[in-house]
């Protein structure tokens, strides 16, 4: 082989921590490939300016470069290859940067539910309180309502028409019915269901702004099925302070079927504008 220096596989796994399997399988591919075979035994040889090219590799790698697309950039190209490459690679990456901003806003919104889910089990927390709620885009559709829950917070016609707009949401699924007695007493045939939009635009069809207001909350611990022994405490509370009980409320589903099939651990937020009378 000459004066120049060669190395092994192995030697070359050791100097550029990389494997040796990753080295042969660089090599079927036409990556990196070995500069001498021995015809007596069949080993590899790298000349080290080869090795070279190892670094760069990874560095391609870190960029989120696959082997296919690394074959033409190892090879030395042109300004505008590289250019070209660079480009389209970061059109890709601002894309998967993108879905796993939103695929984190999804992950931490549950998990902050979740946790206020705990925290008002822990402490029985089940007083009405008033609370400021901020304007907020939500996603929403009208449809019927028969008092099944299930149907309709894990609702397949609202997740079939999200997908149809192209639509991504988070936090809490939201159910908003006109009038507080007409739900509590089961006279409510319609509602709205709202879920926060993750990248808002209000001027959508499909997308709503909310105004701020200040609203009476009340936490309902357990099944919807009792859900109405919480509003008589809230309409209750809503007369003793001068405030009227025919105005919209919303049901905020902190945690439901999404989270768990066992009723005992549902947790809900009623949510009452405050209009005096």
């Amino acid at each position: 082989m000459g004066s120049r220096q060669y190395y092994t596989i192995g030697e070359v796994s050791k100097m550029c921590n990389i494997s040796t399997k990753a080295l042969r399988y660089y090599d079927k591919i036409g990556i990196i490939s070995p500069d001498v075979i021995s015809e007596e035994n069949g080993y590899r040889y790298y000349d080290r300016k080869t090795l070279l090219n190892v670094p760069v590799l990874k560095y391609y790698k870190q960029m989120g470069f696959k082997l296919e697309e690394m074959q033409e950039l190892l090879e030395g190209s042109s300004y505008q290859t590289v250019r070209h490459c660079l480009h389209d690679k970061l059109d890709e990456l601002k894309v998967q940067m993108k879905e796993l901003q939103d695929s984190l806003i999804a992950a931490q919104d549950w998990y902050n539910l979740v946790h206020e889910a705990e925290l008002v089990v822990q402490n029985n927390i089940r007083d009405v309180s008033v609370k400021y709620v901020p304007g907020l885009v939500f996603c929403f559709m009208d449809q019927e309502f028969a008092y099944d829950y299930i149907e309709s917070i894990i609702n397949i016609s609202w997740t079939n028409y999200l997908e149809e707009h192209a639509e991504q949401i988070t936090g809490p699924v939201i159910l908003g019915f006109q009038n507080v007695r007409e739900k509590r007493e089961g006279a409510c045939k319609r509602c709205t269901i709202m879920q926060q939009a993750v990248t808002p635009d209000a001027r959508k069809g499909i997308q709503i702004q909310t105004s701020a207001a200040m609203a009476a909350s009340v936490y309902h611990i357990g099944g919807h099925d009792t859900i109405g022994e919480t509003y008589e405490r809230l309409e209750q509370w809503l007369s003793q302070h001068g405030y009227d009980c025919g105005t919209r409320c919303f049901e905020r589903y902190v945690v439901d079927y999404w989270t768990t099939r066992n009723p005992e651990e549902f947790v809900t937020e009623i949510l009452v504008p405050l209009r005096k009378i």
